[in-house]
């Protein structure tokens, strides 16, 4: 069945794409960082309600990526935060995750706060055959009372501002979290901060945007113009990928 399928770049990044962002006069000098205005919201993309069990009303929500799809339960995922499990090995932490992950074709699979993105591994396995199994799942994970993740063995990913941080790097946290972060979530992702050096903000992509055709637009046009504009001293952004992070936790 139909579903809005955004055009160009995703539904909510539209936005900071065309925006005309407010004159601003913070310089990285040790003046009064500038108000943080709040972003104006994209049209909620439509959804539609793909199937009805019992008590469990869940809808689906294309995604800027043709392989990932949202599904909404209409009950709470996550309470806080979300969580990204690149492949099997991830979910351990997850009765809900490796459930999902024995179904045929699933690639990944992302946490929101009420919702759900599942990426397919390619485009040769059609979502009709998915999506039944996808239902079957999270109907009878939720209603069998069982945590979504187990708190004592997930990892921690707290990216929030710390007072370890400089201006320059508070700043940078705080424009992901009420700027960016909001905007990618919508579309079925996430981005994470991993660091700040040479005037390069790394960047991790997860959920729908790992592996979709527009993230490097997403990163470029959209995250890299927003904090050069507040953050002078930002000259780029670069995405950091999976096994990137591997390796610097090998190291450390």
């Amino acid at each position: 069945m139909a579903a809005h399928r955004s055009v160009g770049v995703g539904r909510s990044f539209s936005a900071l794409l065309t925006r005309s962002y407010p004159v601003c006069s913070y310089h990285g000098t040790g003046l009064t960082r500038p108000p943080l205005h709040k972003v104006a919201r994209s049209p909620i993309p439509q959804q539609t309600a793909d199937m009805f069990i019992r008590n469990m009303f869940i809808q689906t929500q294309d995604t800027p990526n043709p392989n990932s799809l949202k599904f909404l339960p209409g009950r709470v995922v996550l309470e806080a935060g979300t969580m990204d499990f690149a492949g099997p090995r991830d979910a351990y932490c997850s009765p809900l995750a490796r459930q999902l992950f024995r179904i045929d074709g699933v690639k990944s699979v992302f946490f929101g706060s009420d919702f759900i993105t599942i990426t397919k591994a390619d485009g040769q396995t059609e979502w009709k055959v998915i999506k039944p199994d996808v239902f079957a799942t999270i109907m009878d994970f939720f209603t069998s009372g069982l945590p979504v993740v187990n708190e004592a063995d997930a990892p921690r990913a707290d990216t929030a501002p710390s007072e370890d941080d400089d201006e320059v790097v508070a700043m940078i946290k705080e424009l992901l979290d009420t700027r960016i972060r909001p905007t990618v979530q919508e579309d079925g992702g996430d981005v994470l901060y991993r660091g700040f050096e040479d005037g390069i903000v790394k960047l991790k992509l997860q959920g729908s945007c790992t592996s979709c055709p527009s993230s490097i637009i997403t990163l470029k046009s959209g995250i890299q113009n927003m904090l050069q504009f507040y953050v002078p001293e930002v000259e780029g952004v670069e995405q950091v990928k999976e096994e990137d992070v591997d390796v610097e936790k090998e190291v450390q």
